[in-house]
């Protein structure tokens, strides 16, 4: 019997995507093959793709033109290959498959076909697929995190967004099946659980029949795990159910990811997002009062075709009226396949590159005096990092999601001078000293397993 391949996986993307790939890996090491991150010495190279924007693509393109210059066989997935299967496949002859956004579960079955010397192509047209609690997977996060996909696609058809065309319309999984998991994913240790989804405030819509966001938040309330965290949470979704569920389950952060995109109506209009300039103002205004301790991200979009000076205008007294904690800003990006892409009046990317720089210049003051209401309080820190040369501590509070927000730098504790001690994926109380726009500073106080010290707060 001749020996299994070796293979290497490669991530790109999103969170989304990294969940395909834990999938694809617990497949792969279930089935009994060596799985590396060396594409050197792998027999085959997985490169699993993103597509949403240009530099994402021009990423992607960039890995698979290394390898394929280092003769590498190439098995190419997600969204690259339910974008482009026919000009790939043309153009990287060292690919030997391509896997859609819907088909990574055939992984297994993909590689024994090319070992058979087939060139094979698994993408299908509509994507249907979703992972369930019982399908293996292989954690690529820090120990103590882990992304909790609780639907898939996405029914809404915004302008600029070609997520419908490369993962399909939305599918949830029942609440039994995302409980499940988190069930196991606490058992395993994990001490926070990112609930992602296209849009999470319309989860369990195609399966229910209604939005189920506030059902699902109570049942994850009884799971064993500190930190629960939304991300794309849509306005019109927050309900006063759904920030009530918020309020009231001990584990659920009243941390808010709104992709806003823009604040001017016409802009909104043009985006084919009508129904969300009628209620910015309104729905933020009533977050702080209802969630006074929440922290507001939003990601913005400027330049979007015939986006003026004027609606440029409108969106900075936006953002320095209500002062959000986080703000990421993209410049728009023409995507073939949805509408926005033959819209008339496009906005020169010079000009974008100044407005999306306006607007971080804006934030800035503003994210420094939110991270300094921080100073001489004592929060929770999830350790995640420690430099092997100081051996300083870095880690996560509350407020801060992985790789889009800012990072706690544990310093030397003042009474002794020693470097902080803490095991990784643990949680520790941190007194923070300092702050600056991103991150913030501080010291170790005690570290605890959570469930042994006392919760006044969520963060």
């Amino acid at each position: 019997m001749s020996e299994s391949p070796t293979i290497a996986v490669a991530h790109l993307g999103c969170e989304k995507n990294r969940i395909d790939t834990e999938h694809m890996l617990g497949l792969l090491v279930e089935a009994g093959y060596a799985v590396d991150t060396d594409e050197e010495m792998a027999d085959y190279a997985i490169v699993n793709t993103c597509s949403f924007i240009q530099s994402a693509r021009e990423e992607s393109v960039r890995t698979l033109v290394e390898l394929a210059e280092a003769n590498k066989k190439i098995i190419i997935t997600g969204c690259m290959a339910q974008h482009f299967q026919e000009q790939l496949l043309e153009e990287l002859p060292e690919a030997v498959a391509l896997v859609g956004t819907g088909d990574y579960h055939k992984i297994v079955d993909v590689i024994k076909r090319v070992e058979s010397g087939e060139r094979v192509t698994e993408v299908s047209q509509e994507p249907t697929y979703i992972a369930d609690e019982t399908t293996p997977r292989y954690r690529t996060t820090t120990e103590g995190v882990a992304y909790l996909r609780i639907a898939e696609g996405c029914d809404y058809r915004c302008a600029f967004c070609i997520i419908p065309h490369l993962r399909g319309n939305q599918r949830s999984r029942s609440i039994e099946s995302i409980v499940a998991e988190a069930h196991r994913l606490a058992a395993e240790g994990v001490k926070e659980l990112i609930l992602i989804s296209q849009i999470t405030t319309n989860y369990g819509t195609d399966l229910y029949g209604k939005p189920k966001l506030v059902e699902l938040l109570q049942e994850l309330g009884k799971v064993d795990v500190p930190w629960i965290r939304m991300h794309y949470a849509y306005p019109t979704g927050l309900t006063p159910e759904v920030i009530a569920a918020i309020r009231d389950t001990d584990n659920i952060l009243p941390y808010l990811d709104l992709p806003l995109q823009h604040s001017h109506p016409e802009v909104l209009r043009a985006m084919n997002r009508p129904w969300q300039g009628r209620v910015n103002d309104a729905i933020i205004e009533r977050l702080k009062a209802e969630l006074p301790d929440a922290v507001l991200r939003t990601t913005l979009i400027v330049g979007f075709p015939g986006e003026t000076e004027a609606h440029f205008e409108h969106l900075c007294a936006f953002i320095e009226r209500h002062e959000f904690d986080h703000v990421g800003v993209f410049t728009f990006s023409a995507e073939e396949g949805t509408a926005a892409y033959h819209l008339p009046d496009p906005v020169p990317q010079d000009v974008m590159d100044a407005r999306r720089d306006r607007i971080m210049a804006l934030q800035q003051p503003i994210s420094l005096r939110n991270n300094q209401k921080q100073i001489g309080k004592t929060v929770r820190v999830l350790i995640e990092q420690e430099n092997p040369g100081t051996g300083q501590l870095i880690g996560r509070s509350a407020r801060f999601s992985p790789d889009v927000d800012g990072l706690v730098y544990i310093q030397p504790n003042p009474a002794d001078g020693q470097p902080a001690s803490a095991r990784l994926g643990t949680m520790a109380l941190v007194q923070i000293t300092d702050a600056d726009p991103y991150d913030l500073y501080g010291h170790l106080v005690t570290v605890q397993n959570l469930l042994n010290v006392p919760q006044t707060t969520k963060f």
